[in-house]
């Protein structure tokens, strides 16, 4: 059940735009080496951070960080681990009323190693008492109350999201599904959900047919839409990201920038499209800072957001937008 935390959103969130976010919380360790040492040797740790991670978590995060007031569900364990990730996540001016404190479980532990050449690795301890269950859902239905979009990152089993996004169409929230569900309940979840996002591989897995570019990522951008959705927005490789809607489409270049770490862009991408349509953007418009968002979270080391105090450029246009 939630764990009984009041709900701390700052003062000045009180009015903003409001999502609920279902999905993963873990502590995110990110560990930064120039290279990885040989089987049996040791080497140097450039950079040590241990913070509240998870996508569900970086995605409300974010969220707070662009001026939306977010409320997170997701799973913590009952030891000093999930006592520290919440009160980080209060801090980062969450609702956590609904996170589920499960009885006799660790957190999840997420551990990043990240070369100095951007390349990264993650190893990841998730045990199955840290992922939602449909009764968690159903116990806290009155959180989605006030959730003008419902966020849910698919890397959950689908039955509880499934609840979610039930439960967000009933109350009237836009539903947004991140990545790709599994084949079970994939057709069940994209008939409920008003927006679909995706990468490149994600958007394969969903279409059937290998994206890569800016005209397949288009062609299963409209298949998709076909099937629920009224928004579809996919990665098209080294094109950028494609968005289809229902009466016309735009691929966004990816900005020009230093990469240092490519984690964190798909969470603070996710999060910008989500507050920019509930605020009324256009499909294009919320698509365009949703790509910028991206563009800036990939500028530095780790997963957690650093948006706060920045606005993209909502005028930008994609290419062949119409």
């Amino acid at each position: 059940m939630g764990g009984g935390h009041s709900n701390v959103v700052p003062r000045q969130l009180a009015d903003a735009p409001a999502a609920l976010f279902a999905g993963q919380i873990a502590r995110d360790v990110l560990l930064r080496v120039d290279e990885l040492p040989d089987a049996g040797s040791s080497g140097a740790v450039d950079v040590l951070r241990a913070v509240l991670g998870g996508k569900g978590a970086n995605q409300a995060v974010a969220f707070a960080q662009l001026g939306g007031a977010p409320t997170l569900l997701g799973v913590v364990g009952d030891d000093e681990v999930g006592v520290e990730l919440l009160r980080q996540a209060a801090s980062d001016g969450i609702d956590v009323e609904p996170v589920v404190r499960r009885a006799g479980a660790p957190s999840a532990t997420i551990v990043e190693i990240l070369q100095n050449d951007g390349c990264w690795r993650y190893l990841e301890h998730i045990p199955d008492e840290m992922l939602l269950r449909s009764s968690d859902v159903e116990r806290v239905e009155s959180s989605f109350a006030t959730a003008r979009a419902v966020v849910l990152q698919l890397q959950q089993p689908p039955e509880p999201l499934l609840v979610a996004a039930r439960i967000g169409r009933r109350r009237g929230a836009t539903v947004l599904l991140d990545g790709a569900p599994p084949a079970r309940l994939r057709d069940e979840l994209l008939a409920v959900c008003d927006v679909l996002r995706a990468d490149t591989h994600e958007a394969s897995l969903l279409a059937g047919v290998e994206v890569d570019d800016a005209r397949t990522a288009l062609r299963a951008a409209r298949d998709l839409s076909r099937e629920g959705p009224a928004i579809v927005m996919v990665g098209a490789g080294d094109d950028g990201d494609a968005v289809h809607w229902s009466d016309g489409d735009a691929v966004f270049a990816h900005e020009p920038t230093q990469v240092v770490d490519t984690t964190g862009a798909g969470d603070a991408m996710t999060a910008a499209l989500a507050l920019e349509l509930i605020r009324g953007a256009s499909p294009a418009s919320a698509a365009a800072c949703a790509v910028a968002a991206a563009g800036r979270a990939v500028g530095y080391a780790g997963g957690r957001p650093r948006l706060r105090g920045w606005r993209p450029n909502s005028d930008q246009e994609g290419a062949g937008a119409r």
